[in-house]
């Protein structure tokens, strides 16, 4: 069963300023949030996608998900109104003249297909940018359906639909987060904001369960990508990017879109550790560093360590661990190029539930592929688990 996440979360309360000119996130609520340290499971990047929504006049629901933060430009404006970057629908009105009020059960809503499918341990409802047009509240839901399913299907009666977060006050402007428990398996969300107005962005943080049965049929395929389950557990530096960008799907398309440490002024070295899909024979493996050209590492090595409970124990003080506490270098110390998708084939496969990557002595690589395929203790586990959180 998967391990119980808790995490403070803040509320922000009421609309924020109007916006006054000059930087418009000098005013921007947010706070530390520990679980956006995990994977955004509704990133756009991983397939997620905006499949319906019963209302976007002011602004288009896809917005919802895009990568970085929101824009604002206050002179921008077309034939509806204002134009915002995010999510945006109509005023609600009541039924009569005499009752113009809508009624505390009307609300706007918003059908997401997750990216990747997994446990959500943390969501973030974004208002940025919207002070006064904000939902004064939003509450979100949870389900699980086997496929592709289109909207009619998720909106039928016979959909399971679980609460994440129950109906809550949002503040204006600001970064709203909420902490989740539902100890399951999702692969579509309901966003709803009560009774109507604005949201920037939607993050789902949680833990990537992929589907057994498909990774079974694949045989070989990348078993530290993000998609798969592969996540980042820990890494020596996060200056420029976050370590995770080298496990997403895809070449990176530009500098930012990788790994990038600060120049280091010691006799020192950089590193990330992996946890793999699960445990996995791997049999060769990727060192990209596109786009990276004055400030790609120098030299790479690539270990593994294979940890029957899960957890990389024996570690050194600097989170590595070494060769005397379980991890086996598959692939030496080796001049890395600019700008280039080194591959190497293992002349004996590597079987691990963990890796390691370090690069000599700083700088960047921008994606790491390790190709292999589930042992049959790996595929065991990842079913068990799978069934466990209603998959």
């Amino acid at each position: 069963m998967t391990a119980q996440h808790t995490y403070p979360a803040s509320r922000f309360t009421g609309a924020a300023r109007p916006y006054g000119g000059g930087d418009p996130y000098a005013d921007y609520r947010t706070a530390d949030f520990p679980f956006t340290r995990l994977t955004d499971l509704a990133d756009r990047r991983l397939g997620a996608g905006v499949v319906a929504a019963n209302d976007e006049f002011f602004a288009e629901r896809e917005n919802l998900l895009l990568p970085g933060r929101a824009v604002f430009d206050p002179e921008h404006f077309g034939h509806k109104g204002k134009i915002m970057d995010g999510w945006e629908t109509r005023r609600r009105r009541g039924s009569s003249a005499g009752h113009p009020w809508p009624t505390a059960e009307d609300h706007d809503w918003a059908l997401i297909r997750l990216g990747a499918p997994g446990v959500v341990h943390g969501i973030v409802v974004d208002t940025a940018h919207f002070r006064g047009n904000h939902p004064q509240a939003v509450s979100v839901e949870g389900a699980s359906l086997p496929g592709s399913p289109g909207p009619e299907e998720l909106l039928s009666g016979e959909v399971r639909w679980t609460t994440l977060v129950p109906r809550a006050p949002v503040g204006g402007h600001a970064a709203n987060g909420f902490a989740v428990t539902a100890d399951r398996r999702f692969t579509h969300l309901r966003l709803s904001q009560h009774p109507d107005g604005g949201i920037a962005r939607l993050r789902v943080y949680g833990e990537v369960v992929p589907d057994p049965v498909w990774l079974e049929a694949l045989g070989t395929f990348d078993v530290v990508a993000l998609e798969n389950g592969g996540r980042v557990e820990d890494a020596s530096d996060r200056f420029y990017s976050p370590p995770a960008n080298t496990i997403r799907p895809g070449r990176s398309r530009r500098m930012d879109d990788g790994w990038e440490t600060r120049r280091r002024r010691d006799q020192g070295h950089d590193w990330i550790r992996y946890r793999l899909a699960g445990q996995a024979e791997i049999r060769a493996l990727e060192i990209d560093t596109a786009y990276l050209k004055g400030n790609s590492a120098g030299w790479a090595s690539v270990s593994v360590r294979d940890s029957e409970d899960g957890a990389a124990d024996g570690q050194g003080g600097d989170g590595r661990g070494s060769g005397e506490s379980g991890w086996r270098e598959i692939l030496p110390r080796t001049r890395l190029q600019p700008d280039t998708d080194h591959r190497f084939v293992l002349p004996v496969p590597a079987i691990g539930t963990h890796a390691r990557v370090d690069i000599f002595p700083d700088g960047g690589i921008s994606r790491l592929r390790l190709f292999g395929s589930l042992t049959e203790q790996g595929s065991a586990a990842l079913t068990a688990r799978h069934r466990e959180l209603g998959g």
